[in-house]
């Protein structure tokens, strides 16, 4: 994004690291917390499961935008890295959800007191990560079963923020509710991160 769009540079200095596969991640899922993040100054850096393009869907159907990652989550790590988010799509998750890299770094997050988001299906990533138990959290209403069973609490709201468990958990039900999610994350990084 250039630097024009840049509305308020709050977050200068933070640094986000993004987990996709390289398709199948929800367009706007990706796109839109990206875009929001780097608008108040905050560096974002995408990682995938291969170094390829990653080819991300409209509705888990429709051809979306190209999206080019900085580097692969195998290289990824936690270090000198502020918040980690996790996109959906069915496809996406349901991949995420089962890749060792992508469970090692939403757990080093965590166990660095650093906030974790996910919004939709991405939460499916949490739950095999260990990362539900005793947690508010919501997510795509199909996954609460799953989110329950793991222990956590499901709530139908836009946005939850859990900071209960020693780090932040940023959580989010559907592409409608992307400005809630883009705003908690702005927030919760604009505060440092820091449990309430």
């Amino acid at each position: 994004m250039s630097s024009d769009r840049k509305l308020d540079g709050k977050l200068d200095g933070k640094n986000v690291l993004v987990l996709t596969t390289n398709y199948g991640t929800e367009q706007d899922e990706l796109r839109k917390p990206v875009d929001a993040l780097r608008e108040n100054g905050a560096q974002v850096t995408v990682a995938a499961q291969k170094d390829a393009p990653v080819r991300t869907l409209v509705g888990d159907r429709d051809p979306g935008a190209v999206v080019q990652p900085d580097t692969t989550l195998a290289r990824a790590t936690a270090d000198g890295f502020d918040a980690v988010i996790v996109p959906g799509g069915t496809l996406n998750a349901d991949r995420l959800r089962t890749d060792d890299e992508a469970r090692r770094l939403v757990s080093a997050f965590a166990e660095a007191g650093k906030p974790v988001a996910s919004i939709c299906h991405g939460p499916w990533l949490l739950v095999d990560s260990g990362l539900v138990r005793d947690r508010e959290l919501t997510s795509y209403p199909s996954l609460r079963p799953d989110l329950e069973n793991a222990g956590g609490t499901w709530l139908d709201r836009e946005v939850v923020v859990d900071s209960s468990a020693g780090h932040p958990l940023i959580t989010s039900r559907r592409p409608a509710d992307l400005d809630a999610f883009a705003a908690a994350i702005v927030d919760v990084l604009d505060g440092g991160g820091k449990p309430a």
